[in-house]
């Protein structure tokens, strides 16, 4: 499934009142910060990761990491927060048509 822009727009619009769920400590990216993303997503669906790094490309390669191990949808990054949606199997945020 990908995201169309008006999906992508609305989750960012329901995304802005939101807390960073999850954020990264010294450890970095650690098997244990996964299972904690995960399960935020499968409880909310929508949440925002705060990744507290200096370096833009190591920032970078950490969130196309919690994409791709999460199998979710990258809805925005700005500064050190990453948004990311993916939907739970009985779906409470009901994305408009395309």
């Amino acid at each position: 499934m990908t995201l169309t822009n008006k999906q992508t727009q609305y989750l960012k619009g329901l995304a802005h009142s939101l807390k960073p769920v999850v954020q990264l400590g010294g450890n970095g990216l650690t098997e244990g910060v996964i299972a904690e993303i995960e399960q935020a997503l499968s409880h909310h669906e929508l949440i925002k990761v705060k990744i507290p790094s200096d370096d833009r490309e190591e920032k970078k390669l950490i969130m196309s990491a919690i994409v791709g191990e999460t199998k979710s949808h990258k809805v925005q990054a700005i500064g050190h927060v990453l948004i990311i949606y993916k939907p739970s199997k009985e779906p409470t945020i009901s994305l408009p048509k395309k």
